[in-house]
């Protein structure tokens, strides 16, 4: 089974709780990292703009990519959100595992 880590950025902390919460809940994803606010620096609509943001990093499987994705653009406050999936090549295969089991539906596995 192919895992994704995906980045997204909040414009708060309690939207990226929020968020965080329904993924895991609705077992989208096995974790979510709520990391420190940053400052994001852009291009929108023809302007230059400066927001404080704060990133977040979702562990999920590939099967469960596109539900993941429709939840995040469902639920975010943006109207386009930054959804980035970049694949896991390598990583620790018990901790890859836990991801697979934790975001089958109907599973449930200690981590």
């Amino acid at each position: 089974m192919k895992m994704l880590l995906v980045l997204t950025t909040l414009p708060d902390l309690a939207s990226a709780q929020a968020l965080a919460s329904l993924l895991v809940d609705e077992r989208l994803a096995a974790c979510v990292n709520i990391l420190a606010p940053c400052q994001s620096i852009y291009r929108w609509q023809g302007a230059v703009e400066r927001t404080d943001e704060v990133p977040v990093l979702i562990k999920t499987s590939e099967a469960r990519y596109a539900a993941l994705e429709a939840a995040i653009v469902a639920q975010h406050p943006y109207q386009t959100p930054e959804i980035i999936a970049l694949p896991v090549g390598r990583g620790l295969p018990a901790y890859l595992a836990w991801i697979g089991a934790e975001t089958r539906v109907g599973q449930w596995t200690m981590p």
